[in-house]
C-alpha cells in the first residue's frame, strides 16, 4: 500500500505541475478534476496504511518534487504531449494496480477495494485525456517511464 501512496503522492505533483503549464482552460479543469481524485486516492491508502500499522515513504517529498518537475516538462513540451504523458502514465499505473489486486491476500477486502476504485479512476483518467487529444508517446519515453517507475516502486517498498 506504500507504493500506491506514492503513486498518488506523484500523480499529484504531475496533475497540479500540468495544470500550471496548460493555457487551454477546458484542459486545466480536466487536470484540477483529475488531482481531485488522486487526493481521493491518496487519503484512502494514507488511512489504509494506518490501518494496516505501516508508514508512508520517507521520500515522499523527493516523490513529489521529482514527479512535479516532470509534470512541468510535459506541460511545457505541450498540451498533446501533455495528455500523451497521462495516458501514459495512467496506463502503467492501471497495469500495476491490476498485478496488486492479483497479490492481494483473498481475505484483504479493504485493500481490494481501495485499490479496485483508484484503478477504475486511472483507467478513466487515460481515455479523457486520449478523447482530448493525447499524442503517442515514442517508445524511447515510454521506456524510460517505465524504468523510472520500477526504480520509484522497488525505493519506496521499502524507505
Amino acid at each position: 500500500m506504500r507504493v500506491n501512496h506514492v503513486g498518488e503522492v506523484c500523480a499529484q505533483a504531475l496533475y497540479n505541475a500540468q495544470a500550471l503549464t496548460t493555457r487551454d482552460a477546458s484542459l486545466r479543469s480536466q487536470f484540477e478534476r483529475a488531482a481531485k481524485e488522486e487526493t481521493d486516492h491518496l487519503a484512502w491508502t494514507e488511512q489504509r496504511l494506518s490501518e494496516l500499522r505501516s508508514r508512508p515513504s520517507l521520500l515522499n517529498p523527493v516523490w513529489y518534487a521529482g514527479a512535479f518537475a516532470i509534470g512541468l516538462l510535459a506541460g511545457r513540451s505541450g498540451d498533446a504531449v501533455s495528455l500523451g504523458f497521462v495516458v501514459e502514465t495512467e496506463r502503467q499505473v492501471e497495469q500495476h494496480l491490476e498485478s496488486h489486486l492479483d497479490r492481494l491476500p483473498a481475505g484483504d477486502l479493504a485493500s481490494h477495494a481501495i485499490v479496485s476504485a483508484m484503478k477504475d479512476d486511472e483507467a478513466q483518467h487515460a481515455a479523457d485525456a486520449q478523447s482530448a487529444g493525447a499524442a503517442e508517446l515514442p517508445f524511447p519515453v515510454r521506456w524510460a517511464m517505465r524504468a523510472a517507475a520500477r526504480v520509484m516502486t522497488t525505493t519506496a517498498h521499502r524507505i
